[in-house]
């Protein structure tokens, strides 16, 4: 087993034990000059980003249709956000059009443990649907929640309504920031990393945010776009 040493009380996983790391969500807070740099850098990034991808949108949008006449485009579903705040996140549609009423069919499949469902042969997904999946594309369109200050370019993965349920008051520490499009899970193995280890990374991640570092995670994910870890 891998120890992470960070201090307090073990917490064991299945490949992992972890020391319980517990948030100063005040001082979290207290950091206005971080926060706020943050955010003008997200907007002018997202803005820059979302101009100079535009030909990318119009060609993945074509190859959507051509796949899926029927089905739309863009996809969206309610996600928790800082503090549990609700916002409709979007996605390029990657799964036929009633995926959603599926999914409860596939539960008993899922290829994780814990608050997140992940199968790797999902039947909902369609072809240009995994190609989008494994180079992250699909993910795209959230650069317009980042945009309208849902959410953030780097930052935890925001869950669903129906996985915070299943959330300890440990697991919630990771919605004490806004949330990103990437983050240290996306960049460090992503479909291979269960929900234990997604939490911890999370947590790393509030303990150690900064610009420099910031950067350095959105430096990896381009780098993770180009060369796809296990996304799926």
């Amino acid at each position: 087993m891998v120890i992470d040493k960070t201090g307090g009380q073990g917490v064991m996983t299945k490949t992992r034990t972890y020391n319980s790391t517990v948030l100063d969500q005040a001082a979290i807070e207290k950091r206005y000059f971080y926060r706020g740099g943050k955010r003008v850098f997200d907007i002018i990034a997202s803005a820059a980003a979302l101009v100079l991808l535009s030909p990318l949108f119009l060609i993945v949008a074509l190859l959507i249709k051509f796949d899926d006449p029927r089905g739309p485009v863009f996809y969206s579903q309610i996600r928790l956000g800082k503090h549990l705040k609700p916002f409709k996140m979007y996605k390029f549609r990657s799964m036929i059009v009633d995926a959603d009423k599926k999914l409860d069919q596939l539960l008993k499949y899922n290829d994780v443990d814990g608050a997140m469902f992940k199968m790797k042969d999902d039947p909902r997904i369609t072809r240009i649907g995994k190609f989008i999946r494994k180079y992250s594309i699909d993910e795209l369109p959230q650069l317009l929640n980042v945009l309208q200050g849902h959410m953030s370019l780097v930052g935890p993965r925001p869950p669903l309504q129906r996985e915070i349920k299943r959330y300890t008051a440990y697991d919630k520490q990771r919605l004490y920031v806004k949330p990103g499009c990437t983050g240290l899970w996306q960049v460090t193995g992503r479909s291979n990393v269960g929900f234990k280890d997604m939490v911890e990374l999370d947590l790393k991640y509030i303990r150690k945010r900064g610009f420099w570092f910031d950067l350095k995670v959105i430096f990896l994910t381009i780098k993770v776009m180009i060369h796809p870890n296990s996304a799926y």
